[in-house]
C-alpha cells in the first residue's frame, strides 16, 4: 500500500497560495543588506525555537531563549527547559545543514529525533520508534507494531511524490501525518514541526531560513490543536488543515516582510547598524512602543548613552516616537511596525 493524501484545492487554499507566492516573492526581492542575512537568521531561528518548545510547555519567555543562544544564562530557568531549547537550537542547525533533495531514510529521523529529544524523553528511547502505545488526548494513535510500516510509506510518499504539489501544501501535509502516527513516544509534537520545516528549506521554499511559521501556531495552540483533530473527525480530508496551514504561512510572511523593512531605510544612503543599535530594534519588536526609561533599563545603558542609539535610527525611518513630551514613546515607524 502507499499512503494518498486526500484533499480538495478549495477556493480559499488557492486565493492564499496565490498570495503566498507574491509575498514571497517581494521577500526574495527586496534590497536587503548581505550583512543583514545572518541577523535575520538568527532572529528566526530563536523564535522557532522558543514557538516551538512553548507548545509543548516549555515555560522560558523569549527572552530566555535568546539569551541561552547567545550563550548566556537566563534566570529562573530549570535544567530540563534549558535542555529542550538547546536540543530545538540544535535541530535547527542539523536540517539547515541538509537542504539538499536526497533521499531522506528512517536512519535520518531517528538522528533528528535523537537531537531534538535527547534528555528530555519522559518515556522511550530517543532516536528509535516506539514500541508502546501512546494516546494523544483523544487521539489514539496507530499500534506500535504498525509504526514501521506506515512511516517507510509517509517517506516514500515524501521522497518521490510529495514534489509534485506545491512545497505549502506538502509540508502541511508532512506535518499531519507526521503527528497522526505518532510514531515516537515522546517529542512528536517538535520533530513533526521540524519536518514540516525541513520540507521547506529542501524545496527551497524559504531559502535564507527566516521563516518563523511555528510562531502562528503557538499563539493560538488550541486552534492548532483543534485543526489537526479537525482532519481525524471529517474522514481524514486534508483541506481545511492545509487552509488553516497555509493561512499561517501567509501570516508569517507578511511579518517577516515588515521586518525585513526595519532592515531597510528611506534615505538612499544605509545606515550602519551598530550591535547594540539590532539590540535595541529587537527590543522594539518584541514589546512594541517603549518609553526612554524604559529602554535604556533594558539595555543596560545611560539616557544618553541610549538617545545616542536612538537619533540616527530616527532619522533613517526606522524608530519614531509618539505620543507627547511627557509621555512620549519609542516604537518601530509605522511602515515597519509588525
Amino acid at each position: 500500500m502507499s499512503y494518498e493524501p486526500q484533499f480538495t484545492i478549495s477556493t480559499r487554499l488557492l486565493s492564499e497560495v496565490e498570495r503566498i507566492a507574491a509575498l514571497r516573492e517581494r521577500i526574495l526581492g527586496a534590497t536587503v543588506e548581505l550583512s543583514w542575512i545572518p541577523a535575520l537568521q538568527k532572529d528566526t531561528r530563536t523564535r522557532n525555537v522558543h514557538a516551538s518548545t512553548a507548545i509543548e510547555g516549555n515555560p522560558l519567555t523569549l527572552e530566555q531563549v535568546r539569551a541561552l543562544e547567545e550563550g548566556r544564562e537566563p534566570s529562573a530557568s530549570d535544567g530540563r527547559s534549558r535542555r529542550e531549547v538547546i536540543n530545538y537550537f540544535a535541530g535547527l542547525r542539523h536540517i539547515e545543514k541538509r537542504v539538499e533533495p536526497s533521499v531522506i531514510r528512517h536512519e535520518d529521523l531517528f538522528e533528528l529525533h535523537q537531537i531534538l529529544a535527547g534528555e528530555v524523553m519522559d518515556q522511550g528511547q530517543a532516536g528509535s520508534y516506539r514500541t508502546m502505545a501512546v494516546r494523544v488526548g483523544n487521539h489514539v494513535p496507530p499500534p506500535a507494531d504498525d509504526v514501521s510500516g506506515l512511516m517507510f510509506e509517509l517517506l516514500d510518499w515524501w521522497n518521490y511524490r510529495a514534489n509534485t504539489l506545491s512545497p505549502v501544501l506538502s509540508s502541511a501535509i508532512l506535518h499531519y501525518r507526521f503527528e497522526d502516527i505518532h510514531p515516537f513516544a515522546d517529542g512528536n509534537g517538535r520533530t513533526g514541526r521540524a519536518l514540516a520545516l525541513w520540507e521547506l528549506y529542501r524545496r527551497g521554499f524559504d531559502t535564507h531560513h527566516i521563516f518563523s511559521v511555528d510562531e502562528y501556531y503557538w499563539e493560538d495552540r488550541p486552534r492548532y490543536y483543534a485543526e489537526l483533530a479537525n482532519v481525524r473527525k471529517k474522514d481524514e480530508d486534508l483541506t481545511a488543515w492545509l487552509e488553516y496551514c497555509a493561512e499561517g504561512l501567509r501570516k508569517t510572511l507578511g511579518r517577516v516582510w515588515l521586518r525585513v523593512q526595519t532592515f531597510q531605510t528611506k534615505s538612499p544612503d544605509k545606515i550602519v547598524l551598530r550591535p547594540k543599535q539590532e539590540r535595541l530594534l529587537a527590543l522594539l519588536r518584541d514589546h512594541g512602543a517603549m518609553s526612554p526609561s524604559e529602554l535604556w533599563a533594558a539595555m543596560d545603558l545611560s539616557k544618553q548613552g541610549t538617545l545616542n542609539l536612538l537619533h540616527p535610527l530616527i532619522e533613517a525611518g526606522l524608530v519614531e516616537k509618539i505620543g507627547t513630551r511627557k509621555t512620549g514613546r519609542y516604537a518601530l515607524s509605522s511602515l515597519n511596525r509588525i
